[in-house]
């Protein structure tokens, strides 16, 4: 049997429903690699969380007036309702729980134990008249590697990390008006610097699952001295940190990071009907499963770096990531998604307005995988319609006039040309669903040209030739299982109707097709009509 594949998709932070920037992100491709997977007979668990512990939630929770705990559990309740909208096919979507509390503490704890962390005083913005240190999403500054605007921790643009003081103008993100001054503090760190050759092999290992951004951030980053992690800060929002040494301090949200995957993993599994003891036993280094992210680049440097080293640092006892698959930002109207600003479609109204296969399409179409790319409600229903929705019909159409007289289930034959012609089009598939070049564009390109070429073959075939007609429809039914990742609603329908969806290594002369009518795709939500009328499409 083939090692499992666990699928983490970093837990979105609870501080607002997920917009359609977020969907078309780690998501949507965690989403279709995972039923890619599925579809092959491979053991998969995709799955996430809500990472409550955020700074952001406080934050936003101010802006809006709420408590910061009322934010995280409407938020999670939104989130949750609005993956499962988008057919986003999470195993286990884990709560903020006793049990995530517990497999945080228990990662840390450890770690504190074999002399991992050390103390360091440090300067953290401040308000005096507050009296709260401002981090993370509290901060707002100009990012000293890149010049342009961050947030604490992190920079969104350039993707280096931003610790203590060392953000330019520092200002409070709730209160433009607050005099920031600076206070020292004194937190618990991890030395990354400890890490670095065993990040370096790491790298120079994994370089063919790279994508180039995500290369060029490691290598810039390990060009110069690797900065201390803070894993505990002062603030009163988050899980207590269990150190004597930080009285009063929480843990920093980021660095709860792993475990609160461990936990997710288990959560996850556990609805799969495999429970075990230990939280963090699919983890351990011995089960040998396949670990793979999908994260935003603005992720890249915690999930990529000081995650990393805090695996590397329980001493071999977890998996290290086979692969980290990063995307860019996804732009609304060539503009970057605010929600703060009211720049946002929310993904919950856009599947509820648009049949989710398309949304799902068209996100695969311009997914922003090596670059920024952009959203737009016109080209979404442009694109959909020309090269999906009236492809695919015409097609259905032709298949029900082909198939006029012929039963629904007869078994129909299938030339040595028709079925290797069906295994080149699931081989190409593969190249874009596997990890190596993985691109949720290209298969999304993909659809579009091989029905573009059924369209033809169909109009070029005769009724009653029914070899001819075998061969048509063994090259749908490998064009709909390598498309049933993106168009789940209509493999569903399909897979309903009698079609096969299974992806085979090969296709063979063995195994007749059997006659099947093909369901149609509408451009309005619930609007569905199968089998087709008969279209005459022949060229």
């Amino acid at each position: 049997m083939s090692r499992r594949t666990v699928i983490i998709a970093p837990p979105p932070t609870p501080n607002g429903d997920l917009h359609t920037g977020h969907l078309a992100g780690p998501f949507l491709a965690g989403d279709v690699y995972a039923r890619y997977l599925r579809a092959s007979g491979r053991p998969v668990t995709y799955t996430s969380g809500t990472d409550d512990s955020q700074t952001y939630v406080v934050a936003s929770a101010r802006r809006a007036g709420l408590e910061p705990q009322e934010l995280a559990d409407r938020s999670a309740a939104q989130i949750t309702a609005t993956l499962e909208a988008a057919g986003v096919s999470v195993d286990g979507f884990a709560p903020f729980d006793q049990g995530y509390r517990t497999t945080v503490l228990d990662f840390v704890t450890d770690l504190h134990a074999a002399g991992a962390f050390r103390l360091k005083t440090v300067r953290f913005p401040y308000v005096e008249a507050t009296g709260e240190y401002l981090v993370e999403g509290l901060v707002a500054g100009d990012c000293p590697v890149c010049l342009l605007e961050s947030r604490g921790g992190l920079c969104e643009s350039c993707g280096h990390p931003n610790n203590f003081d060392e953000l330019l103008n520092p200002r409070s993100t709730t209160d433009p008006d607050a005099v920031v001054t600076h206070r020292e503090a004194t937190v618990l760190v991890l030395p990354m610097e400890e890490y670095r050759d065993r990040l370096i092999a790491y790298y120079a290992s994994h370089r063919d699952v790279l994508r180039p951004h995500t290369e060029q951030l490691v290598r810039e980053a390990l060009a110069r001295p690797l900065p201390d992690f803070p894993i505990t800060y002062p603030l009163s929002w988050g899980i207590a940190a269990p150190f004597a040494e930080t009285p009063g301090q929480v843990l920093n949200a980021w660095a709860e990071g792993m475990a609160a995957s461990m936990y997710c993993t288990w959560w996850a599994a556990a609805q799969q009907g495999d429970r075990t003891d230990g939280l963090d036993e699919h983890w351990i280094a011995e089960n040998d499963i396949e670990l793979v992210y999908f994260l935003g680049f603005d992720n890249v440097y915690f999930w990529g770096m000081t995650h990393l080293a805090l695996l590397m640092a329980h001493g071999g006892r977890y998996v290290e990531p086979h692969a980290i698959v990063s995307n860019e930002f996804y732009e609304l109207e060539n503009q970057k998604f605010s929600t703060s600003k009211g720049h946002v479609v929310w993904a919950a109204d856009l599947v509820a307005e648009v049949p989710r296969d398309l949304v799902r399409f068209y996100l695969a179409l311009t997914a922003p995988e090596h670059s920024r790319t952009n959203f737009s409600r016109a080209a979404l229903d442009a694109l959909s319609s020309s090269r999906l929705v009236e492809p695919w019909n015409r097609l259905a159409g032709r298949v029900a006039e082909l198939l006029d007289g012929v039963a629904d289930g007869t078994a129909l034959p299938v030339s040595a040309a028709g079925a290797e012609h069906a295994g080149t089009v699931v081989d190409r598939f593969r190249a874009h669903y596997e990890l190596e070049s993985f691109s949720l564009h290209r298969a999304a390109d993909l659809v579009v040209v091989y029905l573009d070429r059924l369209v033809k073959q169909a109009g070029r075939t005769t009724a009653g030739d029914l070899p001819a007609v075998g061969d048509l429809l063994l090259s749908v039914r490998a064009l709909l299982a390598c498309a049933a990742p993106l168009l789940v609603d209509l493999a569903e329908r399909a897979g309903a109707a009698g079609m096969e969806l299974s992806l085979p290594g090969r296709f063979t002369t063995a195994t007749p097709v059997a006659a099947l009518r093909l369901p149609t795709l509408s451009t309005a939500v619930g609007a569905f009509a199968a089998p087709a009328e008969p279209v005459d499409v022949r060229v």
